[in-house]
């Protein structure tokens, strides 16, 4: 049985995306760790399901999966990445579209070159929740803000939000010099992390911006995250550190971030596709 997969960016952070709108493919964590590993299979941060909405007011719906087999809530990337590809697979012909993820509905507004092709994509990331409970984490403090996390090589300090799925966000001096391979893991597994939590190693060049690294929960480090950029503008926000808006520079690419006054937080940034392809999957029939 074939399978066919379009490989995809956003910023150097990487998909693979399956149209399912028939729900006929289902993948086990070790099929996704298969399909994602850059040695033996295709190669990805992630998996992307195309799926119908199920919610309503929602067109599509996104399915996520990390490298490792687990879901995700959502992904900021990869929804951009999911957006361009209804565009350029005449799924969707205006220049907004509602998809339904497991981190909510996120309405996404389509931006267009001179010639009408698919250039990039605002995604509205809804509001950030803070509340310590809702993140989630047993850190106190509604929001939490400069909170102590203990790991075996020292306590760290974090600011945690929520874009759907949990950042916790370190301030740094250099982001290029910041220990993201070492504390990275340490931090997303803490025990104060109940369903563990993307890391974000933050260094504010200045208020209008910010340069990133990411260890994310269940992938690694990654060249970009889109809800990790939100997160952190949210947070340098709340600290002082910035205004409400800023562009978040990131190993993959730059990320315009806007935390509006309706609350809502506005992420700008590109889609690429990199490459198509056809898996050949046995079944029963093929044995």
């Amino acid at each position: 049985m074939d399978l066919n997969f379009t490989k995809m960016h956003g910023a150097g952070n990487d998909f693979i995306v399956i149209e399912d709108l028939d729900e006929v493919w289902e993948f086990d964590e070790l099929a996704v760790q298969v399909f994602c590993d850059r040695h033996f299979g295709i190669g990805a941060d992630g998996m992307i399901l195309v799926r119908p909405a199920t919610e309503a007011g929602a067109d599509f719906f996104m399915l996520y999966m990390n490298a490792d087999g687990s879901v995700a809530e959502m992904c900021g990337n990869g929804v951009r990445c999911f957006a361009r590809y209804l565009v350029d697979n005449g799924l969707v012909t205006g220049d907004t579209v509602a998809v339904q993820t497991l981190g909510g509905i996120k309405n996404i507004e389509i931006l267009r070159d001179e010639y009408g092709e698919f250039e990039a994509a605002r995604v509205d990331m809804g509001a950030p929740v803070l509340a310590a409970a809702l993140i989630p984490t047993t850190l106190s403090g509604d929001p939490v803000v400069d909170a102590t996390v203990s790991t075996v090589l020292g306590e760290t300090t974090v600011t945690c939000v929520s874009m759907g799925n949990p950042h916790a966000i370190i301030w740094v001096d250099d982001a290029d010099a910041a220990p993201v391979l070492t504390l990275g893991p340490l931090v997303e597994t803490a025990s104060v992390f109940p369903n563990k939590t993307n890391v974000e190693f933050a260094e504010v060049i200045d208020e209008d911006n910010i340069r990133l690294r990411v260890w994310e929960r269940g992938v690694g480090e990654t060249l970009a995250c889109g809800t990790g950029a939100c997160a952190t503008l949210v947070a340098a926000a709340l600290t002082g550190r910035t205004g409400r808006s800023a562009t978040i520079e990131l190993p993959g690419g730059e990320l315009e971030i806007e935390w509006a006054a309706d609350d809502h937080v506005l992420m700008t940034g590109p889609a690429e596709v990199t490459f198509e392809g056809v898996v050949r999957v046995e079944d029963d029939e093929d044995e």
